[in-house]
């Protein structure tokens, strides 16, 4: 049987966090969560997620920060991030795909449009189908 892929889950509302890391659980993902930009980063290092799921506004630095400094990370620059934030969607969007997002989701979002994108996005840019969401995928 293959590993499980983790997920990091970082985003600074603990109800959100949990109903994500409960979300993932669910379909049979590993999960690590981080309240804060330091501690994504160090999370990232430590636990080399399959994929991030990170919010904006995060105490200690916000989520472009994040990727900026996971960019520079040899062991997680290419680990995909999808944004999922509360921020309003003018310029975050184009903003986040930018930074190297592969997806944006803002707040709130239907469940089965976030695990399609999750799942598009671990199975690799051949896999991807962007038509059958409403989303931005590189």
């Amino acid at each position: 049987m293959p590993n499980k892929k983790k997920i990091l889950i970082v985003d600074d509302n603990d109800d959100v966090s949990r109903g994500l890391r409960i979300l993932f659980r669910a379909h049979d993902y590993d999960t690590v969560v981080a309240g804060d930009a330091v501690t994504a980063i160090s999370q990232a290092k430590n636990e080399k997620p399959d994929l991030i799921v990170l919010d904006l506004g995060l105490p200690g630095g916000d989520g472009y920060l994040v990727m900026e400094r996971l960019s520079n990370i040899d062991a997680v620059a290419l680990v995909p991030v999808i944004v999922f934030t509360a921020r309003d969607e003018e310029g975050h969007r184009e903003r986040s795909l930018e930074a190297g997002a592969k997806a944006f989701f803002q707040k709130p979002v239907d469940p089965a449009e976030l695990l399609l994108a999750v799942k598009q996005v671990l199975a690799g840019p051949g896999a991807m189908q962007p038509c059958l969401v409403p989303m931005d995928i590189l």
